[in-house]
């Protein structure tokens, strides 16, 4: 019960600030915060502020739940999430994808920075999660089942909706923007991959790997949310030339592929 006390204890106090009932849930990853100027934004409340909440200690995530109007839905945007390579628990990480959950959502939408393994990808990709890899991370389930909650062994077999990624796609075609496909696998950081890394992620089948997103995504499906999430593609891992990455490159090219990506959001949400 200790979990479900913290949980409304947030939900008391940002529904203090703001009785509104969204409907869709956005995070943010890396490089990507300027997307909340497509909201017509009604209350910005700091991660600090809300009860049981960690704090974003990672430049690119200003750390504000932003609650307000997109594409015609009530929603509430993560600017800025939460890492285990902070020095946060998993329950910590997860904390608010069930605070969202119990604010009402349904639909979850995330993004995130994320390295290139598939060689056919270049930086400035958008690639569309269609499944994950997450055995290189801690899972967020593990410990007592609050069933009110989630159920205790939940099904993985689609963690990211077909119907969600079948209409980003539709969009993408509409509107003349190439997309990627694959599999992202996620890692604990903070150290960006080595060259034999990279090598055996890419012989378990990932096409992209990061430090953020699956353990959100256990918890959104355990929650019962629809999920669909998308990488922007901000460095390209197996290469023979200079193999040297930095956290600023990532932001920059995060920064460039913002716009396609935020037009496929905004329709998405308008279609739900």
């Amino acid at each position: 019960m200790l979990m479900l006390n913290e949980i409304n204890e947030a939900i008391q106090f940002i529904q203090s600030k703001y009785t509104a009932r969204p409907s869709v849930g956005i995070v943010l990853g890396s490089g990507l915060g300027s997307f909340v100027n497509e909201i017509e934004v009604e209350c910005e409340i700091p991660y600090s502020d809300i009860p049981h909440f960690a704090v974003s200690t990672v430049k690119g995530h200003n750390g504000k739940l932003i609650l307000g109007n997109l594409s015609g839905k009530k929603v509430v945007a993560m600017d800025g999430r939460f890492h285990c390579y902070e020095g946060y628990s998993t329950h910590e990480v997860v904390f608010p994808i069930r605070v969202l959950k119990f604010l009402g959502i349904d639909t979850l939408l995330l993004s995130n920075a994320a390295g290139g393994i598939n060689q056919a990808f270049k930086v400035g990709d958008l690639m569309i999660i269609r499944d994950h890899i997450s055995m290189f991370t801690i899972n967020p389930l593990i410990g007592k089942n609050e069933d009110a909650i989630g159920e205790r062994f939940p099904d993985m077999s689609e963690p990211y909706k077909n119907n969600l990624i079948k209409a980003a796609k539709k969009i993408a075609k509409e509107n003349n923007i190439q997309l990627k496909e694959g599999v992202y696998v996620g890692v604990t950081g903070p150290t960006f991959e080595t060259r034999a890394e990279y090598k055996m992620l890419s012989i378990l089948g990932a096409d992209a790997v990061g430090m953020s997103t699956v353990q959100e995504v256990i918890a959104a499906v355990h929650l019962g949310l629809q999920v669909f999430a998308m990488s922007v593609i901000t460095d390209i891992g197996i290469r023979e030339e200079e193999n040297t990455i930095t956290h600023e490159e990532v932001l920059q090219a995060a920064k460039g592929a913002e716009p396609r990506l935020s037009l496929i959001f905004n329709q998405l949400i308008a279609e739900l």
